[in-house]
């Protein structure tokens, strides 16, 4: 198995050849596929603003202080993590990766590797039980360090399926409401829909497990999740995968966090490459972030060992980062980070 992320990489690279070119910079501009594949939607756009959201941040240099050690734990959900750094739900591996790796390896490489690092990881879902499967699988394997993410289907398919979640130790269940518009859902015949207040507050009913909704770009929707009983939001635009043209995260996430941020739990993605990225959104107002696309790259190439890898060099990298803006620990992060 290789040894460190540029072997990780190569492999990776020679394995997605025509898919993605594993660049540098992961930044959407020479992905040769879009949906499905590893890029954005149309024309890009959502992708790519997520990148420059995240580069128009500046951060505040500061080196006399007394903050000597850094502290990244946290817990959430119940769940004790090393690192605010989660793995995204990526899912689709015979589809969007042409099936050069198995759904089951895939997912069992997020979930194994994130746990092996202190960590949790989301699963995903889609046309084909087997994603779903794989994900409930994997969690179960892990002794629950995993969260499974069900599309926005009818209300009842969605209890069936947290009802998996549930017997399968999962800390908290999530809906990624944004993937509503999904051609390859309702061209599989399953209804996915965007969901009323009352439907999420139904939903948040059925179960004792923090109800999360993945796909929060508004203030409005993100005070219809407080509306609707919601324990967390996940401030995405999946992606970039769902609705070109929209905003990046990080354009977005401080008026959200401002708005609900003492109500429900508020998370992050979309763009992040490195700890000093992390930093930024914790700043900008998240308790933690997802990361998708660069631990995919490190499944394909190192399998856990390679998602355990990645996930401990961004949190490393962002140890360094909080000890150069000052920051000792996690509650020491706010805007003052930033050159605003």
């Amino acid at each position: 198995m290789p040894a460190n992320l540029a072997s990780i990489r190569e492999r990776a690279r020679v394995l997605l050849q025509g898919i993605c070119h594993v660049c540098p910079v992961c930044d959407g501009r020479r992905c040769p596929t879009g949906v499905p594949g590893m890029g954005g939607i149309g024309s890009g756009a959502a992708f790519r603003n997520n990148i420059a959201a995240l580069a128009a941040r500046q951060v505040n240099l500061r080196v006399l202080h007394d903050r000597k050690d850094q502290n990244l734990g946290l817990r959430l959900f119940g769940q004790k993590l090393a690192f605010p750094i989660l793995g995204a739900a990526v899912a689709g591996a015979r589809v969007n990766f042409q099936g050069r790796l198995a759904e089951a390896e895939l997912t069992r490489s997020f979930v194994q590797g994130a746990a092996e690092a202190g960590s949790l990881s989301f699963t995903g879902d889609g046309p084909v039980p087997e994603l779903m499967d794989a994900g409930l699988k994997a969690i179960t394997e892990a002794g629950g360090r995993g969260i499974p993410v069900i599309k926005p289907r009818e209300d009842t398919e969605i209890i069936s399926l947290i009802r998996r979640a549930e017997a399968a130790g999962a800390p908290a269940v999530a809906i990624d409401v944004d993937a509503a518009g999904l051609v390859n859902m309702t061209r599989a015949g399953q209804l996915v829909e965007p969901k009323t207040v009352a439907q999420v507050a139904g939903l948040a009913k059925e179960t004792s497990l923090p109800l999360i909704l993945k796909g929060i770009m508004t203030v409005a929707d993100a005070r219809a999740a407080v509306e609707g009983g919601a324990a967390a939001i996940i401030v995405s635009n999946h992606g970039g995968r769902a609705l070109d043209h929209t905003p990046g995260t990080a354009a977005v996430l401080p008026e959200i966090a401002a708005a609900v941020g003492e109500k429900l739990i508020v998370l992050a993605d979309g763009g992040i490459r490195s700890g000093v990225d992390v930093l930024k959104m914790l700043a900008l107002g998240a308790r933690a972030v997802l990361v998708g696309r660069p631990l995919a790259i490190a499944a394909l190439g190192g399998g856990p060992a390679g998602v355990k890898l990645q996930l401990e060099a961004l949190a490393d990298d962002l140890a360094v980062a909080m000890r150069l803006t000052g920051c000792g620990d996690l509650g020491d992060i706010g805007p003052q980070v930033l050159r605003l």
